[in-house]
C-alpha cells in the first residue's frame, strides 16, 4: 500500500465532503466505505508489521461507519412511522373533537396551518371510525375524551389531557378471572384505588342463628371443651348448632340432653352447609381450619378459630376465653381476615381439551408437586398464562397461598408474606441448581405444570397434604386464584395477628439484645 495513495484518498473524500439533510456534515461522506475498500483490496509490499496494523484498522473504521449509515437510515425509518402515527392521531382527535378542527380551519385560512390541516388528509372511513369506537368501549384503555382544565375555549393556552381507565385483563368469557378497576384519573392523573389489603370489619345486619363446631378427632381436651361450648351457646345465646356426624355421636354418648344438636347424613348435605350455617367455629389448629375450608366448595361463612393445636398461624382465640371471645364476635362488628385459596385443575393427556378437566380442587395452604418414592429428579416444566417460566429439575414445587407462606412453602425456603397480600409463591424443593430462587406471582395469573413426555417418573401432586394423585406423562396441573376466599376473624386485626404468629409460633428474629456498656461511638 503506498503512501500517495493514502493521502490522494483522502483529499478526494474531503472534497466530496456533503452537508446532511439534518444539517452536519456527514462522517461518512468524509471517509466514504469505497476508497476504504480501494485501500483494503491493495496489495502490501513487504511486510511491514505498521501497514498491516494500518490495514486492521481501516477494516474496523469500515464496519464503524457501515452500523452509523445503518443506524441513520433506522432513525430516519422510525422517525417517518411516529410522523404517520402522529398525522393519524391528529385526524382521529378532529373527527371526535369539533372544536379543534373548527380552530383549526381558522387557522388555515390566516395561513398558520398547511401540512398538519385536516384538508391534507383523507377523512377516516365510517368502518374505521366505528372499530376505533368499539376499541375504547371493550378494553378501556383507549380513548378520544379531552380533560379541559376549566378555561374558556377562547383561551389559546388551554391544557388538554386524555382521559382513559385501566382494568384488569380477562382472558374470554369463560375465564375464572374477573375484571376490576385498579386505577382512578384525575385529569389524567393516575392513582391506585382501593385494594382488598386494607382491614376488612364484618357488621352483622342480623344476628346470627346457626353455628357450625368442627373439632380435632382423638383429643380429650377438645371433647371436653366441645360439651361445654354447645351447651352454652345454647343455654345463653339460643343458637341451632351443627357438628360432624362423630361428634354428634359422642355428645349423645355423654347425655340425651343433646338431641337438639343438627348433623348431615351425605355430601349432597355438605355441600349446600354454606346456605345454613351463619358462623363456623373450629376447636384446634390450622389443620382444622384447613380442613373447615375444604367442606365449602364455594361461598364460606365466616371462622372463629380457636387454639387448641400445637403451632397456630390462623387460630388467635383462646380456648380460655371463649365465652367472652364469642360474645363479642355474636355482637359485632369483628375484623376478618380474607384468606385466598387455589383453585386446582389436573387436565389429563388424553383429554381433548383444558375444560375436560377433573373436578376442581380448593387449597388454602399450597399444592405440592413431588418426585413421590421414584429415585429420579422431578422433571416439570411451569407455564405463567402461557408464557414460559422454568423446566423444575428437583424434589418438586409448590404452589402456595400467602397463607401458606408460614407452611411447606418456608421449610423449603420461601418467603413470608401477610395473608392479605393478594399473590402466588412459586417455591422450588430442593431444586438441582444453585440459582432458582422462589418467586411471588400477582394473584390474577393461571399457573400451569405439566410432566413433559420425555420425563423418566410420573411425579405426584398432593393438596393441602391430602388428596393425593399421580401425573403421567403429558398430564398438566393448573392453578388460578378462586374467586371464594375464607374468611377467618381476627383477634386484633390481620396485621396484629400475623406478626404475633410469626414472633410466638416461630420465634422470628429472636435473640439477645447487645449489652450497653461497651465501646461507644465517639
Amino acid at each position: 500500500m503506498a503512501p500517495n495513495k493514502l493521502n490522494s484518498s483522502s483529499g478526494n473524500s474531503s472534497v466530496h465532503g456533503s452537508q446532511s439533510d439534518n444539517g452536519f456534515i456527514s462522517s461518512f461522506s468524509l471517509f466514504p466505505e469505497k476508497a476504504v475498500q480501494e485501500l483494503l483490496q491493495s496489495p502490501v509490499q513487504g511486510s511491514d508489521d505498521h501497514l498491516i496494523e494500518f490495514s486492521e484498522a481501516l477494516r474496523t473504521v469500515a464496519k464503524a461507519l457501515r452500523r452509523v449509515a445503518e443506524g441513520k437510515a433506522s432513525a430516519q425509518a422510525e422517525a417517518a412511522e411516529w410522523k404517520r402515527k402522529f398525522e393519524l392521531e391528529r385526524a382521529r382527535n378532529m373527527q371526535f373533537d369539533p372544536t379543534e378542527k373548527s380552530s383549526l380551519e381558522n387557522q388555515a385560512d390566516l395561513g398558520d396551518v398547511r401540512t398538519n390541516s385536516p384538508a391534507n388528509h383523507p377523512p377516516l372511513s365510517k368502518k374505521a371510525n366505528e372499530r376505533f369506537e368499539r376499541c375504547c368501549s371493550s378494553n378501556g384503555i383507549c380513548s378520544h375524551e379531552v380533560l379541559r382544565d376549566g378555561k374558556s375555549d377562547s383561551d389559546s393556552k388551554m391544557v388538554r389531557k386524555a382521559s382513559f381507565k385501566l382494568s384488569w385483563y380477562c382472558k374470554g368469557e369463560q375465564s375464572d378471572q374477573h375484571k376490576h378497576d385498579v386505577v382512578s384519573f384525575e385529569k389524567g392523573n393516575i392513582t391506585t384505588a382501593e385494594r382488598s389489603s386494607k382491614q376488612i370489619s364484618l357488621k352483622w345486619e342480623s344476628s346470627p342463628q346457626t353455628v357450625l363446631i368442627l373439632t380435632k378427632p382423638n383429643s380429650l381436651s377438645v371433647q371436653i371443651l366441645c360439651v361445654e361450648m354447645v351447651r352454652w351457646l345454647r343455654q345463653q345465646k339460643k343458637l341451632n348448632i351443627y357438628v360432624e356426624p362423630r361428634v354428634r355421636v359422642d355428645l349423645l354418648t355423654e347425655s340425651s340432653y343433646f338431641n337438639f344438636v343438627e348433623t348431615w347424613n351425605d355430601d349432597k348435605e355438605v355441600l349446600a352447609l354454606h346456605t345454613k350455617v351463619d358462623l363456623v367455629i373450629t376447636l384446634g389448629g390450622d389443620g382444622t381450619v384447613l380442613w373447615a375450608a375444604s367442606m365449602f366448595k364455594g361461598p364460606v361463612p365466616p371462622i372463629v378459630p380457636f387454639s387448641l393445636g400445637s403451632l397456630g398461624f390462623m387460630t388467635p382465640f383462646y380456648s380460655e376465653h371463649y365465652k367472652e371471645c364469642l360474645d363479642s364476635i355474636l355482637k359485632g362488628p369483628i375484623s376478618i381476615a380474607l384468606r385466598h385459596r387455589l383453585q386446582c385443575h389436573v387436565i389429563r393427556d388424553a383429554a381433548k381439551n383444558e375444560y375436560e378437566a377433573e373436578e376442581p380442587i380448593l387449597v388454602l395452604n399450597e399444592v405440592t408437586i413431588d418426585r413421590g418414592i421414584s429415585s429420579f429428579l422431578t422433571n416439570l416444566e411451569c407455564y405463567c398464562d402461557n408464557s414460559f417460566v422454568t423446566c423444575v429439575q428437583g424434589d418438586g414445587l409448590i404452589l402456595s397461598t400467602t397463607s401458606g407462606s408460614t407452611a411447606y412453602s418456608l421449610a423449603a425456603g420461601g418467603s413470608m408474606v401477610h395473608p392479605q397480600v393478594p399473590g402466588i409463591l412459586f417455591t422450588p424443593i430442593c431444586p438441582h441448581s444453585l440459582s432458582f430462587r422462589p418467586l411471588i406471582l400477582p394473584e390474577h395469573v393461571t399457573l400451569r405444570v405439566q410432566v413433559p413426555f420425555n420425563s423418566r417418573s410420573p411425579a405426584w401432586a398432593s393438596f393441602d397434604g391430602k388428596d393425593r394423585k399421580q401425573l403421567e406423562p403429558g398430564d398438566a396441573l393448573v392453578c388460578s386464584m378462586a374467586p371464594w376466599p375464607v374468611p377467618t376473624a381476627c383477634l386484633v386485626d390481620s396485621t396484629n395477628d400475623f406478626l404475633r404468629s410469626i414472633h410466638e409460633g416461630l420465634h422470628w428474629n429472636l435473640r439477645k439484645t447487645q449489652s450497653f456498656d461497651g465501646p461507644r461511638e465517639s
